[in-house]
Order: C-alpha cells, then sequence, then structure tokens
C-alpha cells in the first residue's frame, strides 16, 4: 500500500501578522491579536513593529528600537504572541510586500493572516505590490459590532473577484484605544493605566517618552 503522500504531506502552520507603528502598542492591539487567534485557530501571532511607514514619512515618531521594546514588553506573558524586528532592522521604508516574501520563503508549510483594521484595508489598493501580497497571504480585516460595511464588504468583493484575494472579517467589541490618544494623556499627565500594559506604563514613564 502506498502511503507516500499522506506520510509527506505536513500540517500547515498559522500565523497571524500585526504590523504597524505601535508608538505606543496598547492593550487594543492584544486584545484583536487574542480574538484573532481564537476566531481563526492560530497557532502564533506575530507583532512586527516597522521602521518607518511609507505612509507616515513625515510624522514625527518614537525612536525604533524604544518601540520594539515596550512591543517585546507587552506580549512578554503571552507564550504565543512574539515580536519580530526585521523591518526595524531593515533600512528604508518598511514595505509590507518585502517583509511578507521573507517570511514566505523562511516558513514554507505556514499560512500568513495579516490582520488589519477596516481604515488600512480600504487603502490596500495603494500599497506597493498588493496584486502579490493578495496572492502570498490572507487577510483579516477587523470590524466592529454594530457598525454598516457597505463599502468594506464591496471592496472585499472587488479584491475578491479582481485578484483571487482570500480576505476574512472578523467581528470585535469596540474599544476606543488608540496610540494617538494615549500620547496625548502623557503629554497632559493623565493616566494611561489600562490602557496599555503596565510593564509599557513604567517602560513610559521611566523614559520620559511622550512628554515635555
Amino acid at each position: 500500500m502506498d502511503t507516500s503522500g499522506e506520510q509527506n504531506e505536513i500540517k500547515k502552520k498559522r500565523y497571524g501578522i500585526l504590523g504597524g507603528t505601535f508608538d505606543p502598542i496598547h492593550n487594543g492591539h492584544l486584545f484583536i491579536a487574542q480574538t484573532a487567534m481564537e476566531e481563526l485557530q492560530l497557532d502564533k501571532i506575530m507583532f512586527i513593529p516597522n521602521r518607518v511607514s511609507p505612509h507616515k514619512t513625515t510624522e514625527k515618531v518614537t525612536e525604533a528600537y524604544q518601540r520594539l521594546i515596550m512591543a517585546e514588553i507587552a506580549v512578554i506573558d503571552h507564550d504565543k504572541f512574539c515580536v519580530s524586528s526585521m523591518e526595524i532592522n531593515r533600512k528604508g521604508p518598511s514595505y509590507t510586500i518585502d517583509t511578507i516574501q521573507e517570511l514566505v520563503k523562511e516558513n514554507p508549510n505556514t499560512d500568513f493572516y495579516f490582520i488589519t483594521g477596516t481604515d488600512v484595508f480600504m487603502e490596500l489598493d495603494t500599497w506597493k505590490n498588493h496584486e502579490l501580497l493578495l496572492k502570498l497571504i490572507k487577510f483579516v480585516v477587523v470590524t466592529r459590532s454594530g457598525f454598516s460595511y457597505i463599502d468594506l464588504d464591496q471592496k472585499i468583493k472587488y479584491l475578491k473577484e479582481k485578484y483571487d484575494g482570500d480576505i476574512v472579517k472578523i467581528k470585535i467589541p469596540s474599544l476606543e484605544i488608540s496610540s494617538t490618544d494615549i500620547r496625548n494623556r502623557v503629554e497632559m499627565g493623565r493616566f494611561i493605566k489600562y490602557l496599555v500594559p503596565d510593564g509599557v506604563k513604567n517602560y513610559i514613564i521611566k523614559h520620559k517618552l511622550y512628554s515635555d
């Protein structure tokens, strides 16, 4: 009996990717990651802070190594969350296609799920080599319960039909947490406890980030 096909078949791993500036990383990011992991039965979530966002080249951003450290502090107690420095180590703007091609090459038996918010996903066709991205990975669009997403549904339908993209939506409870708000709170001397992990809060205070 020939069972070579079954023996050679290797079950693919399922990794989620959460990219961004993470200035700073906060509990909303962690909640999205946990929700996606449970909904899609992912094996791991990779947080990948960028060096320079192609869409934020004129904005003032905290030093890359500090954003990386805060991300590492945030996930230290979660054995299925990890942080990659690959974009920070790469010079120039952090293009998602470069990151994905590197990950796919290094992890041939892994399916990657790129987790993103609705606003960012709506701009997907402005990304570098977005056609190739849609062939290499699966996109996970995070939506909020109770909202109407007619434009999003039309966008997903368009990308699926044009590029045969693999795109899914997951709903999460609305959490009004943003990195911008956290930076503003620190600048005004307001509390950020419960918005970021305690270790991240302590790092921000110790290194006097976001305050004059």
